[in-house]
Formats: structure tokens, C-alpha cells, sequence
């Protein structure tokens, strides 16, 4: 009976099933189903995007944008439907793998939407050999030394020797100069306004320090504040936060400061000058010369210009100047934080231009200048190297200076436009005039390369936008930026 029952219930069931079929059928021949692609809507388009030439594996970077605040980013080949009529754009960025970076070509490119149709976009990435270029920027500057910009700022603030601060924007320098101390500063010899640096919270407190040599050759820093427009600071602001005094020579002033990783304020100040360190700074630790110096320069005021931090190695040294981070320097010309690890390099004498590479906490390290010149004794044949922190890198000048004279140092790179050089060290040379570059792996220096770039004029200082990328300036008075060359 079960048995039975089942049969009746199964057969009712399917007599049902078939009546619901013609009803929705209407009794006639039915439809045939979808065996192709579904067409747009007639209101609306698809867009069909292709990339091709990425190794199996590797994502594409893709964006697409459009009317109604449209955003749609993609990894790989994909067909987008229900799109509004209008203009599209479709972004392609390069993509990094293996060390190699593919160039998406078109980088960007318009894409017409219509309503019931399909457009098609193409992306083809290629790989090459990666190559550098400069672009002049910016021309007609007066001795240019020094290029940076606070955080999120597209403007670049470029130090002139005179003693002027410009501002360049869009390739326009900006004919009022963001601050003017020329009145106040010296150029005889290496002298002028050298550097700039932007107090770690400039966009709350305004701040920014200057190092310069004053009338009397003296090594100045000076705090001064932003104005009450982003076009000029207060020219009544400055406070000077240390002023060291430089007598008989008119060279090796150093010439930078920089906030370190530890918020601290930096500087390197050269050795005095004349041949061979004739006073003795560079060892002296009763001198402030031929140093890299750190003090705290948070919450200062006239009375108290800066303080000592707690972990400086001479802070409570008899008889020793507690602002001494590290010594046995010639002329740190410039320097550069990467992270934790310090760039810092170091003019030679005759023979050797050196790279010192450490960890930004090694405190009290001695360089040795003047018993060594890089990795040489100084006019002697042997000396006592126990004790001195020795170059990571260095290089010769070779016969007639051919490998250059003065080294220029500069930053480790860290921007987004060319990711394959990411940890890559740059540095030029005055006399050399050219564009090099190493990575450091462990204690080991590899990728040495020069980048032949086309030549631009003596280079003076490297300098660091907003966004991480590389600038030369020039003796001449242009500023280049370093970016890509054409792919091979």
C-alpha cells in the first residue's frame, strides 16, 4: 500500500508540474533559451579592458573611472557591463616582479561609452632595460642649494646661497621669495644659505630651521615661522638656535641639518677648513667643528634655545660638548636618513670621497679624519685605525680627477615613480657630474651603476619632494628631476 500510494503521489505531482509549464508558456512553442553573451541594455554600455604581456601570475594594475564618481579598479581582463553613457578613462600603472617592472602602454587612455555597445580598451605591458633621464624643471635660479617640501606639499622650496628661500611651483618660481635673510648672510668662500629643513609637525606649529654662515662667517642655525599665507613666512620670526663660531677659513661649513628618525634635529658642520684640519677640530671633542651634532629643538624659546637628549654620548662629559652625536668629519657636505640607517657622506682631501653607512642610534662614532682619508692613512704611512668607524663605500679621484673631487651625496630612493629602485642609494660628484647609484645588502655594496645621464653642469645638491622623488641642482641654476628614460 505504501508502495502504491507513492506511485499515485509522484504522478499528481508531475501532471502539476507540466500544467505550470504550458500556463507559463502560453501554450505555445516556449523560447529557446540564451546561447550567447548578454547584450547591454539598450539604456546602458560595457566596456571589454585587455592586458597583456604580465609572466602568468602577475596582476595587472589597472583603473577605470567615469561619470557619477565611477571607480572600478582591476587586476587582469575583465568586461565591465551596466556602464552610464559618457567618457571613461582607463589608468594602467607599472607593475613590479621578479626585480623586473613592466610599463603599461598605454599608460592612460579615453574610453567613449554609448548605450547598447561594447568598447574596447587595451593594455599591453613590456619590459626593458631600466633607464634614467633628467628634466630640467626649473632654470634661472641664483646658486641653488638645497630642495625639499614639507609633507602632502606639492610646491618645492629651493635655498638660494644669497640667503633667499624660493618657492617653485607647476616649473614657476614664484618672483616673492618665501623668506629673504640675504642681509644677514655671508658668501665669502663656501659660505650662504645651505639648507632647509621642516619641522616634523610644521603643519601644526609652522616651523622650519635654516643653516647658514652669517657676516661675522659664523655657522648659524635659525627657526623661523610661517607666515599668515602659504606664499611667505614671517621674516620677524627667526630665533637662532645655535650659532657656532668659524674663524680663519672660508670653507668646510658643512652645510645641512635634518630631522633624524628619533625627531631629533641634526647637523653637519664642517671642520673649519684650511688643508688637513691645521686647528684640530675634526677630534676635538671641546669643538663643534668637523661634527655631526644632535640637539631638541621641541618646545624651545629664546631663553632656552634647545636641550641635550638624554642619549647623546657626551651629554654629561666634562671638558666635552654634550651636542656631539659623532666626529672625526672633514665636510659632511650632506647627509640622509633611510629608516633607521644613516647616509653620510664625507668630502676627501686629495684622494678619496666616502659613503659612511651606519644604524642612525650608533652614538659617538669617530671617522676618523684626520688620521684617515676613506680607508688611506692622511699624509702618513701607517696610523692607528683601532677605534674609527671606516667608509662602507668610497672611491678614488684617480689621475686628473677623472673619477671626480668632491662627492655630493644623496638619498636612498624611496618614491613610487620608479618601485624597481627602491633601497637604491644615489650620490653625483661636483667634478663628475654624473648620476651613480649601489644598494646595500648586509655589509656588502652591489648594483654599483652609473646611470650616463646626459650632462647637466656641475651637481651641487641632491634634493627630495613630498613623494620621495630625486632632484640635481646645479651650479648653473637649473634643478632636473630624475625620472624614466625610454624603455629599450
Amino acid at each position: 500500500m505504501r508502495i502504491e500510494h507513492l506511485r499515485t503521489m509522484l504522478l499528481l505531482f508531475g501532471a502539476m508540474l507540466i500544467g505550470m509549464v504550458l500556463l507559463a508558456c502560453g501554450g505555445g512553442g516556449g523560447s529557446p533559451g540564451v546561447t550567447g553573451a548578454v547584450p547591454p541594455p539598450a539604456s546602458t554600455g560595457s566596456l571589454a579592458v585587455s592586458a597583456s604581456g604580465l609572466p602568468a601570475g602577475v596582476n595587472a594594475a589597472l583603473r577605470v573611472t567615469g561619470p557619477n564618481n565611477y571607480l572600478q579598479e582591476l587586476t587582469q581582463s575583465q568586461t565591465l557591463a551596466n556602464l552610464a553613457p559618457g567618457s571613461y578613462n582607463v589608468s594602467a600603472s607599472p607593475v613590479t616582479s621578479g626585480g623586473v617592472t613592466y610599463q603599461p602602454a598605454p599608460a592612460s587612455q579615453a574610453a567613449t561609452i554609448s548605450a547598447g555597445a561594447t568598447t574596447a580598451a587595451t593594455v599591453s605591458y613590456g619590459s626593458g632595460p631600466l633607464t634614467l633621464v633628467t628634466t630640467q624643471v626649473v632654470a634661472g635660479l641664483d646658486n641653488p642649494t638645497w630642495l625639499t617640501a614639507p609633507p602632502g606639499e606639492r610646491r618645492l622650496f629651493v635655498t638660494e646661497r644669497a640667503g633667499r628661500v624660493r618657492i617653485v611651483e607647476n616649473g614657476i618660481t614664484r618672483d616673492q621669495p618665501y623668506l629673504d635673510i640675504g642681509a644677514r648672510v655671508s658668501t665669502e668662500g663656501e659660505g650662504g644659505l645651505l639648507s632647509l629643513a621642516f619641522d616634523p609637525q610644521f603643519d601644526r606649529n609652522g616651523y622650519f630651521y635654516v643653516y647658514y654662515t652669517d657676516l661675522q662667517r659664523n655657522i648659524v642655525v635659525e627657526r623661523f615661522s610661517a607666515g599668515a599665507t602659504a606664499t611667505a613666512a614671517n621674516p620677524t620670526s627667526g630665533l637662532v638656535i645655535l650659532r657656532i663660531p668659524h674663524p680663519t677659513y672660508q670653507n668646510h661649513f658643512g652645510g645641512q641639518l635634518a630631522f633624524g628618525p628619533d625627531g631629533y634635529l641634526y647637523l653637519g658642520t664642517g671642520d673649519g677648513g684650511g688643508a688637513g684640519d691645521p686647528q684640530g677640530n675634526a677630534r676635538n671633542l671641546a669643538s663643534l667643528l668637523g661634527k655631526l651634532l644632535r640637539i631638541d629643538v621641541a618646545g624651545v624659546s629664546a631663553a632656552q634655545p634647545y636641550a641635550i637628549p638624554a642619549a647623546n654620548p657626551y651629554r654629561d662629559a666634562a671638558g666635552r660638548r654634550p651636542e656631539i652625536w659623532a666626529f672625526g668629519l672633514r665636510n659632511p657636505w650632506r647627509f640622509s636618513f633611510d629608516a633607521s640607517q644613516l647616509y653620510l657622506t664625507d668630502v676627501g682631501q686629495d684622494l678619496r670621497e666616502e659613503v659612511n653607512i651606519v644604524a642612525a642610534a650608533q652614538a659617538g662614532l669617530d671617522y676618523g679624519w684626520n688620521v684617515m682619508e676613506g680607508t688611506l692613512c692622511y699624509a702618513a704611512a701607517t696610523c692607528e685605525r683601532a677605534g674609527l668607524t671606516l667608509p662602507v663605500f668610497e672611491y678614488d679621484h684617480g689621475a686628473n680627477d677623472v673619477n671626480g673631487c668632491s662627492i655630493t651625496g644623496g638619498f636612498v630612493y624611496r618614491g613610487r615613480a620608479l618601485p624597481e629602485l627602491a633601497g637604491r642609494y644615489f650620490y653625483s660628484d661636483y667634478c663628475g657630474g654624473y648620476l651613480k647609484s649601489f644598494l646595500v645588502t648586509g655589509t656588502s655594496i652591489v648594483e654599483q651603476r652609473d646611470w650616463e645621464i646626459a650632462d647637466i653642469g656641475a651637481i651641487v645638491s641632491f634634493g627630495q619632494d613630498a613623494e620621495g622623488e630625486l632632484y640635481l641642482l646645479t651650479s648653473g641654476g637649473a634643478i632636473h628631476k630624475i625620472g624614466r628614460g625610454a624603455t629599450q
